[in-house]
């Protein structure tokens, strides 16, 4: 069936726009700590608290089978503009501690309508290429997370407070236009009403519990790597002081941002190598880099350290849509929004894990020797995925 040229890059921009609500508060942590007399330990407990929403509203969307029982571009929209005016609300002159921990779990809580549902709605009009399309989906939300980190290097041309109006314009934009143009797929399969366990007994089939469990290895390592990016320059610049100042919020976006032409490349290299191998071999790159951080942490040269950086960013999610992939390929048609939904769920979970416990080993030791610990992530996404079982999960 011929699918109309506009959906897929609709659906690219919609989740372009609207996870850059993700990693916004990341962006102005620094103002956000000064503003409201925030403790050392806040990068951890807000970027686990939006992880901790986003894992609370997957496994409340899964188990109650929501992408899977209503219109996924409604509840996309829904949640994009929901999410926007959570964004928004951090500008508050009156809040505390404990309010920023609330609305940027609130902010998870609707990106739990957002990522995994914009992956439902691309799996619902592409059954050929699927991973080429994820590539670009994901791709999308790589940008979109690293999206915030671009605006902040504007430095003090644009105030912390613009930098959350505007991305949360930005999420509630593309909300809309998927609302507008992006109506049901042709290969949606409605959910026969309420099913409390359809999330749950997809694990049953052997190729979909490796490739989930392949993803949650992943995960282990994706977003504590994403969160430490702007902490790891800084680190660099004190053990190597440098003549001419590092833009860190730049290089932060860059160093994240690459990682979305490496989902692209993961998907075109997936469509003739399959999913499976090309997954493998960036999850297998990533994790070597965990290894060797307190190597490249050594590097005189700030250009090599960078780059270093860049390499290991276009590795550590250039495998994140192929798992999708092997997700959606591997649930039946009926649950496919709740299947992916509830892996998500799971694999952010394990986020939370991994980012508290870098944080905490942080403060202990020094980063680059704290960032081997990662390694156990692809480590056992590794092993999962290339275990033989009696079904195939190619």
């Amino acid at each position: 069936m011929q699918v109309a040229k506009h959906i897929l890059p609709t659906i690219v921009v919609a989740q372009f726009c609207c996870t850059s609500l993700w990693f916004a508060g990341n962006a102005v942590m620094g103002d956000l700590v000064s503003s409201f007399g925030l403790s050392d330990g806040a990068l951890g407990h807000l970027t686990s608290a939006v992880q901790f929403g986003f894992i609370t509203g997957t496994l409340i969307f899964a188990i109650l089978t929501i992408a899977d029982r209503f219109s996924p571009s409604r509840v996309f929209f829904f949640c994009a503009l929901a999410g926007a005016l959570c964004n928004y609300g951090m500008t508050y002159d009156g809040n505390t501690p404990a309010t920023l921990l609330g609305v940027r779990f609130a902010t998870g809580f609707f990106l739990a309508g957002i990522y995994p549902v914009g992956m439902k709605i691309a799996a619902d009009y592409y059954q050929k290429g699927l991973g080429k399309s994820l590539g670009y989906l994901v791709g999308a939300l790589v940008l979109g997370t690293a999206f915030p980190h671009v605006l902040k290097s504007f430095g003090t041309a644009l105030p912390w407070r613009n930098v959350l109006l505007y991305t949360s314009l930005i999420a509630a934009t593309g909300g809309l236009s998927m609302l507008l143009l992006v109506p049901d797929g042709p290969y949606r399969r409605a959910g026969q009403g309420l099913d409390l366990a359809a999330a749950f007994r997809v694990f049953r089939k052997p190729p979909f519990r490796a490739a989930a469990m392949g993803y949650f290895g992943h995960m282990w390592e994706l977003y504590a790597f994403w969160a430490f990016v702007p902490v790891a320059l800084q680190v660099y610049l004190q053990l190597h002081p440098v003549d001419s100042p590092i833009n860190i919020p730049f290089w932060s976006f860059v160093i994240i941002g690459v990682g979305g032409l490496g989902c692209v490349i993961g998907g075109y290299l997936s469509q003739r190598n399959g999913p499976k191998r090309i997954a493998a071999i960036a999850l297998g790159g990533s994790g070597l880099f965990c290894l060797l951080a307190p190597l490249v942490f050594m590097l005189p040269n700030a250009g090599l350290f960078i780059s270093c950086l860049l390499l290991w960013g276009l590795l550590v999610v250039a495998d994140s849509p192929l798992f999708s992939t092997m997700v959606a390929q591997n649930a039946p048609a009926e649950s496919k929004g709740s299947a992916l939904t509830i892996v998500n769920c799971i694999g952010f979970a394990i986020t939370i894990v991994s980012i508290q416990l870098l944080s905490t080993l942080q403060q202990h030791w020094i980063l680059p020797f704290s960032l081997v610990i990662l390694a156990a992530g692809p480590a056992f996404g590794l092993w999962a995925l290339l275990k033989k079982r009696p079904e195939s999960g190619d």
